[in-house]
């Protein structure tokens, strides 16, 4: 008799085995083959490795340029954008007020 007490015990841990068992069973019988799945994105997945092998190829025949001849003109504006303010300038901006 302890037997069949102690499973009515773990009835419902037994309940949602078989559910989550019989879900995952109906799952697989009813998703799509791996084929079907290849035959719907093959155009997707054939692009993708031919833009990839694109990028990969044009790395390694463009050479890295050793100098870019718009680099000074950005460390300018970075040099403009993160200066302090000049302090006259306040004292000026406080007179007109």
């Amino acid at each position: 008799m302890e037997i069949p007490e102690k499973l009515l015990k773990f009835r419902f841990h037994f309940l949602f085995g078989v559910g989550l068992s019989l879900s995952i069973v109906y799952l697989v019988k009813l998703a799509p083959s791996f084929l079907d799945i290849l035959a719907y994105f093959w155009p997707l997945l054939l692009s993708t490795a031919l833009f990839l092998a694109a990028v990969v190829a044009f790395g390694r025949i463009t050479p890295p340029a050793a100098d870019v001849p718009g680099e000074n003109s950005a460390e300018g504006l970075l040099d403009f954008v993160t200066a302090q303010p000049d302090p006259t300038s306040e004292i000026d901006n406080n007179k007109a007020e």
